[in-house]
């Protein structure tokens, strides 16, 4: 009998799911997905794959990915099938070898094949805060008067559960801001500013790409910093995984977090967390849980019910991901981005506060309007954009040097929604003034 913890478990030697198509005793099984191949799908003909609301540029897709259409519908008939089977096939005693656990098998394969990593360093969770919030409240190492550091780019949950360990571990928490603008250069030397001034540190946080302006950071020359100094680093990769082109190894990080409903496009409610193998041991167990074996990636997840057909899903929502291609991926939500912001980048009342730099930017960027000082302000501009043009983005607020109004296009956008907004802007450019 597999319990629902297990389903996150890849040591399960259940049959693949998909061989419910050929369960005859189970007619209603949805058909197995055909394997689109590789590179398979233009970006041009992205907008196709989508079913989106009619008449809104939507330029907020940073909360989390659109299904596409293949996905969606995997989805939608993965959940009929749960639901329709209900414990029948989550204990697994429905003939063929089709059960829970081996659902949750195909999909940490799939997450870990698509940032190439072993499935024994992936596990499954809800989203990219649960991830984050387990590497960082259950780090192991870190002892009372040992400091943490953090930026005010990061993300708030991933902020919180730094702030936790100075309430309830006793370490010193350090704070820095980024700066304005952003260069590489800049940013290492934040980093190793802070490094240098907090000789106690003991836990870094590094967000490749920030939530709140889009800012790339240089990842890897800053774990490797970090590191030099004795320093261990937890990155929050939400915005990086399937949206910029690498393998999750390449940071040289031992502990990462991300959605997997962001720009994977999974279904909502799914994460992923990375811990190198060598490093599993210091991250403690959730909640000293011990239905799993110590040495399972799993058992640092936290127990409870999850959405089975949302994890059985992620294995579709990757082979789309690579029917795209993650270097074409990425230079198409490139060109979005850069087709709004090259047509503004010279009107003085609009700034960016990202640079060009490929290396440091990429899908998301934000603009702050010359007047806009208050989130009040930032508000505004994100309801105005909407009621007079049908422009959909969201204020961010948490930057040091004020809050922000954050674009993302998502896959499907085409570049008459980054048209729309950048006339906007050069219309509304002095509306706070």
């Amino acid at each position: 009998m597999t319990t629902r913890r297990t389903f996150l478990k890849s040591a399960a030697t259940c049959a693949p799911v998909a061989m419910l198509a050929a369960n005859h005793a189970d007619p209603q099984a949805a058909a197995p997905v055909a394997r689109l191949a590789p590179n398979s799908i233009a970006v041009a003909d992205l907008p196709k794959h989508y079913d989106v609301e009619p008449g809104i540029h939507n330029l907020e897709n940073g909360y989390w990915g659109v299904m596409p259409r293949s996905v969606a519908q995997v989805f939608a008939e993965q959940t009929a099938y749960v639901n329709r089977n209900n414990s029948i096939w989550a204990r697994n005693v429905l003939p063929g070898g089709a059960c829970l656990a081996a659902g949750g098998r195909e999909a940490r394969e799939a997450i870990a094949r698509q940032v190439g990593a072993h499935p024994d360093e992936i596990a499954l969770t809800r989203s990219g805060s649960e991830a984050l919030q387990a590497l960082i409240t259950n780090y192991k190492p870190l002892k009372a008067g040992d400091a943490v550091i953090y930026c005010d780019l990061d993300y708030d949950a991933m902020i919180a559960s730094m702030d936790w360990l100075g309430d309830h571990r006793g370490a010193q928490v350090v704070r820095f801001a980024m700066l304005e603008p952003a260069t590489t250069a800049n940013i290492l030397q934040a980093y190793d500013d802070v490094l240098k001034r907090t000789p106690n540190a003991r836990l870094l946080l590094v967000t490749q790409v920030s939530n709140r302006t889009g800012l790339v950071t240089p990842v890897r020359e800053i774990v490797a910093m970090a590191r030099s100094r004795g320093v261990d680093t937890i990155v929050d990769a939400a915005h990086g995984v399937a949206c910029l082109d690498f393998q999750v190894p390449e940071l040289g990080a031992d502990f990462v977090g991300w959605s997997v409903h962001k720009w994977t496009s999974a279904p909502l409610g799914t994460g992923a967390m990375y811990i190198r193998k060598n490093r599993l041991q210091d991250i403690d167990i959730a909640y000293d849980n011990h239905e799993l074996p110590t040495t399972e990636i799993a058992a640092r997840v936290p127990a409870g019910t999850v959405n089975f057909a949302a994890v059985l899903s992620i294995p579709a929502a990757v082979n789309f991901h690579f029917a795209v291609g993650g270097a074409a991926k990425e230079q198409h939500l490139r060109t979005l981005r850069n087709r709004w912001v090259h047509a503004v980048r010279d009107v003085p009342e609009v700034e960016i506060t990202v640079p060009d730099d490929p290396a440091r930017s990429c899908a998301i960027t934000s603009f702050r309007l010359q007047g806009m000082h208050t989130e009040a302000d930032a508000q505004r501009v994100q309801q105005h954009l909407f009621d007079r043009y049908r422009i959909h983005t969201v204020a961010r607020k948490g930057v040091a040097k004020g809050p922000v109004i954050r674009v993302t296009p998502g896959l499907y956008s085409t570049t008459a929604d980054s048209d729309a907004l950048a006339a906007a802007l050069k219309a509304e450019r002095r509306m706070l003034l």
